[in-house]
């Protein structure tokens, strides 16, 4: 199958936008790549302080043997579902390059921290800038660079760009993600919802919701929404940068370890299904890569995060992309899934009805996605179109198989491009003169894409909630929060809007937010124009909204506008914020460490990127 021409025009425009940039990069991995291995090109005294703390043996493979050394980082803790079975990978890391005549050493761990447990307190506004912590994190690790190839251990909504970013810059190593897998499915995601709305209404009280959070979070695991985290693992095997198929399975199964230990032979060129020089990782994210990363998160309907992690992603690699080219792709990619909040399913019935691999294979065969890209894998991205099984007893050597994902397997969860539950993606840009912003409108009601309503202006989440209590906004209305951007406090994600602005939605209320702040895949079905760039405390046009302005959402025209003359418009001139919010911003849960991040940082369309 030929290229679709928008995605190969796109790429194109990519391709040439980043040339410069994208060649000076490659010329820096070569130079780096063309230099003595760690243990023959440092000093002794650095060698011997690199292997000082491993076993005998594994000095003399490293030193003497000159085998391929594995470095490993790790972003494991206990306060993340998601990362906590991380705990014993580096063990089963180690046994097996052992047994494989090479060594792993931990490089180092990196900060990870749960958004679940962050939403709506001061900690939230960590959040964003925790990526760039934790590529630098892994960049700490890697600097050791005494190592021949890495492995990659994260999961989480920050966690895996954050170590992406760091990899790319160290992009001449060959390196493989090993995720975790999503925990077994607890309370459905739609009843936790519908209890949420209920709180939101004073009609369940605190033991009843924290009875149903329980339930819905309960054992080790990434959440079972279809969020930023499980976002991450869709992009990820897209890119080709896991084993394939590992993305959804579960760390309870048998076949977890046998695709974590494939992970070891993968990155050393020893997968069980063929020999394979694994390429570095600067040269396989290439810009068709990233756009086949772009067209999965599309057809999956994905966390509208990833319009600011994937620009800050690519330009690790030297590649520039903008919200326009998602905007174009959205036009031409189907949504092939509906897995919460875009509909009932969580990932664990996506994984049933054909997971990731049926997405790709796909796309793939619709010319939606490149095919002819480098990946870890010696079949390309084709391998990416199957799912694993076990065919023996998890001790065994080569035990794993691949078979096809197609066709679904519950086609009320993922269904073919000839017959998808859209014509295009889930993700919008809109532009006017209130700025540039995204909107995912997959799980909007189609009566819903175009909202007209006078503004309620609120300078933080929680002034929303206290006018929510009150009874104040049971009327047709677009509330804007704002203040809420990178520079203004870290751009935290706004979920605890999402209970009562269902309410009033649910009440037959015409209602929308707008926000320079953001909502990732978790905004559900009330329509959200976010990251609204630039923020109003950069001097964006929301700091001229007012209460009662007119403002028009338009998701089918891409437009969001206040209906302001414009002669008024121009006039008008800019709030702003509070001195007590600001003050209040910079401190308090070490939000005083971040203040550089918060001067630094980028429009959240340049990937809100502190490090440039």
């Amino acid at each position: 199958m030929s290229t679709h021409p928008t995605v190969h025009e796109v790429t194109e425009r990519i391709r040439a936008r980043s040339r410069d940039l994208r060649s000076a990069y490659l010329q820096r991995l070569a130079e780096i790549r063309g230099r003595d291995r760690g243990s023959d090109r440092m000093g002794c005294a650095n060698v011997a302080h690199a292997v000082a703390g491993i076993p005998s043996n594994d000095k003399l493979k490293v030193v003497a043997e000159r085998a391929p050394n594995i470095g490993v980082v790790n972003a494991y803790n206990d306060m993340l579902s998601a990362h906590a079975p991380f705990q014993g990978y580096p063990d089963i890391i180690k046994h097996e390059a052992r047994r494989l005549g090479a060594t792993a050493q931990v490089a180092g761990g990196v900060p990870a921290m749960c958004d679940g447990v962050t939403q709506g307190t001061p900690g939230m506004e960590l959040s964003l800038f925790s990526r760039d912590v934790i590529a630098m994190g892994t960049a700490v690790a890697l600097t050791h660079d005494m190592f021949d190839a890495a492995l990659l251990l994260g999961v989480c909504d920050k966690i895996v760009p954050g170590l992406l970013i760091g990899a790319l810059h160290f992009g001449h190593l060959p390196t493989v993600f090993v995720p975790a897998g999503p925990m077994p499915s607890g309370l459905s995601n739609s009843a936790k919802a519908k209890v949420r709305e209920q709180a939101a209404q004073g009609l369940v009280g605190r033991q009843g919701l924290l009875d149903a959070e329980m339930a819905a979070y309960h054992s080790q695991g990434t959440c079972t929404f279809y969020g930023t985290a499980n976002s991450n693992q869709m992009l990820l095997e897209a890119m080709g940068l896991h084993v394939p198929g590992t993305a959804f399975i579960q760390p309870g199964e048998g076949l977890r370890e046998a695709l974590t230990r494939e992970a070891v032979r993968t990155v050393l060129g020893r997968a069980a299904a063929n020999a394979y020089a694994v390429p570095p990782i600067g040269e396989m994210v290439d810009e068709r890569c990233i756009v086949n990363a772009m067209a999965a998160l599309l057809a999956t309907g994905g966390s509208t995060n990833h319009l600011i992690h994937w620009v800050a992603v690519a330009r690790s690699a030297g590649i520039l992309i903008d919200w326009n080219d998602f905007s174009e792709l959205s036009e031409v990619v189907p949504l092939l899934t509906r897995v919460y909040p875009n509909g009932t399913a969580d990932v664990n019935e996506f994984q049933a009805a054909g997971g990731p691999g049926f997405v790709i294979g796909e796309l793939l065969d619709a010319g939606l996605m490149h095919a002819d890209v480098l990946t870890v894998r010696a079949g390309g991205l084709r391998e990416y179109a199957n799912i694993p099984s076990l065919a023996g007893e998890p001790s065994r050597e080569h035990v794993l198989r691949w078979h096809p994902a197609a066709p679904s397997k519950n086609e009320a969860v993922a269904r073919p491009v000839s017959a998808p539950f859209s014509a295009t993606g889930g993700l919008k840009l809109l532009s006017g003169n209130l700025g540039r912003s995204v909107i995912k409108v997959s799980s909007v009601p189609d009566d819903r894409h175009v909202i007209e309503a006078p503004a309620r202006v609120f300078d933080s989440q929680g002034a929303l909630q206290q006018a929510f209590n009150a009874g104040e906004l049971e009327r047709d209305v677009v509330c804007v929060v704002r203040w809420q951007g990178p520079q203004a406090n870290g751009m935290p994600e706004l979920h605890k809007l999402t209970p009562p602005l269902s309410v009033l939605q649910g009440k037959g209320f015409r209602v929308a937010l707008v926000t320079d702040g953001r909502m990732s895949g978790a905004s559900g079905k009330v329509p959200a124009a976010i990251h609204v760039s630039p923020e109003a405390a950069a001097g964006g046009p929301l700091a001229k909204v007012r209460d009662g302005d007119l403002i028009r959402l338009d998701s089918v025209a891409g437009t969001l506008e206040v209906l302001v003359p414009a002669d008024e418009w121009a006039a008008r001139k800019n709030a702003t914020m509070p001195d007590a919010q600001r003050t209040a911003n910079g401190h308090g849960l070490g939000r005083e460490l971040f203040a550089g991040m918060r001067r630094n940082a980028l429009t959240a369309e340049e990937g809100a990127c502190t490090w440039l």
